[in-house]
Formats: C-alpha cells, structure tokens, sequence
C-alpha cells in the first residue's frame, strides 16, 4: 500500500471510528440517502475517500453537525480516543426557551400560582 492510500479513508469507516453511527451500514445509509458533504460537496458514495483536513456536514438526530477532521482513525476505539480524530465547528445547540418557574424559596402559595396562571393567559391572548 502506498503513502497516499494511507492518507485516506473511506467516508462510512471514518463516521463509524469516530462514533457518530453506532454502525457502518448506519453512515453508509446517510452517505447514500445524500445527506452527507464533503467540502461543501455532495457525497452520494460511502465509499469516497476523505483525507485529514477535510470539513464534513450531516446531519445526526435532531441537528446538523459540522465537523473537520483532524486526523484518521485505524480502529474504533473508546469515546475519548474517538474525540481526537475530528474538531467540532457545529454551531452550539440552542436548548430553547427557559420554562417560567417560582423565583422565590420553597413551594409556591396560592397567590403566585393564581399570578402565574394570569401572566400564562395573558401571554396566550
């Protein structure tokens, strides 16, 4: 095997060695679909190589990830080794809007629920 086939990996092997699919037929599933870029590219083959450096988009659960990766596994390895291989650029996740709670100490009296209940109606109109 030469240098430069050692350089690079298969886009499915890499996502299953740094543990963004609990399986390879999982990433070569979302590689296939087209959901996966390359450099700004669109992969349609879980078998294109990707190379150290390489910035990889995709999405995963409920939010898209943005990754470059930092250097190419040989195995699939523990979740701390698994973080050395890439460096996260995903815009950081938005937890929502903050439910309204009681503010002061201890349970709240009847008089700061029925306010509670009033402000709730309120906002709704």
């Amino acid at each position: 095997m030469s240098d430069a086939e050692k350089t690079k990996l298969r886009v499915d092997k890499w996502l299953w060695h740094a543990r963004f699919f609990k399986s390879r037929s999982l990433a070569a599933q979302v590689v296939s679909a087209g959901h996966l870029r390359i450099n700004g590219n669109h992969a349609s083959k879980p078998s294109a190589n990707v190379t150290a450096g390489d910035v990889l988009t995709f999405p995963q659960a409920n939010r898209v990830r943005v990754v470059k990766i930092a250097a190419l596994g040989e195995r699939r390895g523990p979740a701390p080794e698994a973080q050395t291989l890439y460096e996260d650029l995903s815009p950081p996740e938005d937890k929502g809007p903050k439910n309204p709670a009681f503010e002061g100490s201890g349970r709240p009296t009847k008089k700061d629920r029925r306010n509670l209940d009033l402000l709730r109606r309120e906002s709704l109109e």
